[in-house]
């Protein structure tokens, strides 16, 4: 880890904050604009979606921190939208300039918050938690939706996730 986070509460998150932030880069490695918006005749999130809904999360993180900075590919994920059929997604370029534009913000906010601020309630429809739990939910979430992109770079005929 970079450096020690200023709340014991947030150590543990950080080592995986800055893993995923990494992780996430080393999923979408190679990937062909056309397949990440593949569905391969299923239902299923396509990895431009998957991307998309995991760098909302950190916009929407960072907000709550007072980063008030605005991702140029979020209006297909405005207040937790699900994939829209037939919708045309950001590139991966586009993705991934949001994702290092936002990730070293909310890294140093992260890094420098306060017990008392973690314990801020949020609310959200239907429910409440405090700004750690859903740090900690995003944190989770986001190595979900890195371990379906991996699975979906080896259905797509890609070779596997580098984690080096």
């Amino acid at each position: 880890m970079k450096a020690q986070p200023n709340s014991s509460k947030l150590y543990g998150i950080m080592v995986l904050y800055e893993k995923q932030t990494d992780f996430l880069l080393r999923a979408l490695d190679g990937i062909d604009e056309k397949d990440a918006q593949t569905r391969l005749n299923t239902k299923a999130n396509h990895i431009a979606w998957i991307v998309g809904s995991v760098i909302s999360g950190r916009y929407f993180l960072a907000k709550s921190f007072g980063i008030n900075v605005i991702s140029s590919t979020g209006e297909l994920f405005r207040d937790n939208h699900g994939i829209i059929d037939d919708a045309d997604y950001p590139t991966l370029a586009e993705f991934k300039a949001d994702w290092e534009r936002i990730s070293p913000l909310l890294y140093d906010a992260l890094l420098n918050a306060s017990d008392e601020k973690l314990n801020e309630n949020i609310e959200m429809p239907g429910m409440e938690m405090t700004l750690f739990d859903m740090i900690s939910f995003t944190s989770y979430r986001e190595a979900n939706c890195i371990g379906q992109i991996a699975l979906w770079r080896r259905l797509l005929g890609y070779p596997g996730m580098s984690y080096m």
